[in-house]
């Protein structure tokens, strides 16, 4: 028996789909190239001001800057009075180049012209000075004599605006690159204290989230009255304002006298005196015999994290909760298995895809968390992560290179972390 061989599609139907796939590809490039515009537009920038020594005064390029008067003010005509250029470099670091001043005068003023650098036709001031020094300042003063017709104009020499040319380096745009950012940020034995923070404040973050997920998705997984109306006040403090929490935590774990959580604590006894929760680094802990100093404020900032973002892995962890069968929790419980050892060899195992997952996001998220630190502490007391750290290098130092620098610093830490994560994370389950 001779099988028939299946028809082969005509050339043309696979000329038209490469047409098609083509011209797909080119309607999606434009839309493809502003996404990667804006994902890798400012990781590039932050990656080039790392490697340069600018400060926010260098946002500005150097610049000439001048200031015209004709003092005393005239009153009379025929009254002499001084025609004066104040000029000055707005960088105190870089010169300028190419300096020119053109002014044209009002109409009425008769001008001396005493300086080299000067000319003047008709009424066009024209003077170049060539380059300014950093800091450098020049004054220029020429007598003048004033008519009727000036007065008469009502124009004055300030209504006339000199025109100014000539620039400076700009640190930004040039090619001039140093590692001086990075090798300032690595000396510095505040640094690596401040990264051992960032990860002790990240590591037992996250953890504290996803353990409070795991405990409020096994509460809420079986049926009871009120389950709708508690799930809605667990997304309470992940959906409030962060402001608004920041602001209630503050107020409950204050030290003075409208401290909620102290005067709780003293009127049942616990404490002699209020405890400085968000301001005090730490406080003398003794366990077993060994002293230890337990970080009470970062301890509290973790505690809040925690708190704040246990939400969205109760949303995940429960979802995955409700797709495991039923029926292997049956036939566990007629095998006499303990709820505990449901949860321990049917539960867990389900659960540790969707636990990774959720490990990387938020270690990703509370690692590059700025808001709820600065909010509650303002990075004193021992709480100082490596983003409060970009904000007080690049803001309250005004050192812009410096604070790229750590910020490249935490993407490379996210990064090698990522990488990690990807090649030993487990697999979910099913």
């Amino acid at each position: 028996m001779i099988e028939a061989e299946a028809p082969k599609p005509p050339k043309e139907a696979g000329a038209l789909a490469k047409r098609e796939t083509r011209l797909a590809y080119a309607m999606l490039l434009p839309t493809f190239l502003i996404v990667l515009g804006i994902v890798l537009g400012p990781l590039l920038a932050n990656f080039w001001i790392s490697f340069k020594p600018v400060e926010l005064a260098d946002l500005r390029a150097a610049a000439p800057v001048v200031n015209e008067q004709l003092r005393p003010r005239p009153s009379t005509a025929g009254e002499a009075v001084i025609l004066r250029y104040r000029l000055r470099n707005s960088s105190q670091k870089d010169p300028i180049t190419g300096v020119t001043l053109k002014d044209e005068l009002p109409v009425g003023i008769s001008v001396t012209v005493n300086d080299e650098r000067c000319s003047l036709v008709g009424r066009t001031l024209d003077c170049d000075f060539g380059r300014l020094d950093a800091k450098e300042r020049l004054e220029l003063k020429f007598p003048t004599i004033v008519s009727q017709a000036y007065l008469d104009s009502g124009i004055r020499a300030r209504d006339t605006k000199p025109i100014l040319t000539g620039g400076g380096r700009n640190v930004l745009t040039s090619f001039d690159f140093t590692l001086d950012n990075f090798r300032k940020i690595f000396a510095s034995d505040e640094f690596w204290t401040i990264l051992k923070v960032s990860l002790y404040y990240t590591i037992f973050g996250t953890i504290g989230a996803l353990v409070l997920g795991l405990f409020a998705a096994q509460l809420l997984n079986t049926a009871f009255a009120g389950r709708n109306i508690l799930r809605g006040l667990f997304l309470f403090p992940y959906v409030a304002p962060v402001i608004a929490v920041a602001f209630a935590w503050v107020l409950l774990l204050d030290a003075g006298p409208g401290g909620t959580l102290n005067a709780i604590f003293q009127r049942m006894g616990m404490t002699e005196g209020p405890i400085n929760f968000l301001g005090q680094k730490s406080i003398p802990f003794t366990i077993f015999g060994m002293s230890f100093e337990f970080p009470l404020a970062l301890t509290t900032v973790i505690a809040f994290e925690a708190w704040r973002y246990f939400p969205l892995s109760f949303l995940f962890i429960l979802a995955r909760m409700q797709s495991i069968s039923s029926e292997m929790y049956e036939a566990a419980e007629m095998d006499g298995a303990t709820p505990l050892q449901q949860f321990w060899s049917i539960s867990l195992p389900q659960l540790v895809g969707i636990l990774a997952v959720l490990f990387l996001l938020r270690f990703i998220w509370t690692f590059n968390k700025f808001d709820d630190i600065f909010l509650l502490t303002g990075g004193a007391a021992g709480t100082r992560t490596l983003t409060v750290d970009v904000y007080e290098q690049a803001f309250a130092v005004s050192n812009l290179g410096a604070g790229a620098a750590v910020a490249v610093v935490v993407f490379a830490v996210l990064l090698f972390f990522a990488l990690i994560f990807f090649k030993f994370s487990p697999q979910d389950d099913r």
